[in-house]
């Protein structure tokens, strides 16, 4: 999945946290963002030496559905995209978020609410900008849909307020 060599950041971040203090991290947000909340978002896995994660979707029919009951084409984009950025976080180290520039997205088979299962990683990490790569997953393992974007590595204190 991932081309990346273990030195192919452009700025150097200390691998700090463990990928169980990452996760435990995710688990333990008392506020998470409303796209989480709608998306139904469940941290699986991180993995730091691949540039990867696992996130579970539990969607409702109710806030994602579109008129013949499946999950509108955009909530897939908003998992996938929530897939690519959390790797490009973990990628950073956890010192920058990713902000999407650009993003492209083939669905292959209509997403039904319910449990989803969203992988992201890191395709190439470069000086201004990271490639990035996802896919979504029905309780079967059956590929729903695959993206690619590009993002902007932006680090956590250019957003402080």
């Amino acid at each position: 999945m991932s081309d990346i060599a273990p030195n192919d950041v452009a700025f150097d971040t200390p691998q700090t946290l463990t990928d169980e203090a990452i996760l435990a991290r995710f688990h333990a947000s008392k506020n998470p963002p409303g796209s989480a909340r709608t998306l139904g978002f469940h941290m699986l896995s991180v993995s730091q030496a691949e540039r990867r994660v696992e996130i579970a979707f539990a969607p409702s029919v109710e806030a994602v559905g579109n008129p013949m009951g499946q999950v509108q084409g955009g909530f897939v984009c908003a998992m996938l995209d929530e897939c690519m950025s959390v790797a490009g976080m973990i990628a950073s180290g956890m010192t920058s978020v990713v902000p999407t520039l650009e993003m492209k997205t083939s669905f292959l088979r209509p997403a039904r609410p319910g449990p989803l299962k969203g992988v992201g990683w890191v395709v190439k990490w470069g000086r201004t900008v990271c490639f990035l790569e996802g896919e979504l997953y029905d309780p079967e393992g059956r590929l729903l849909a695959r993206a690619s974007a590009t993002a902007i590595p932006t680090p956590f204190s250019k957003f402080k307020t």
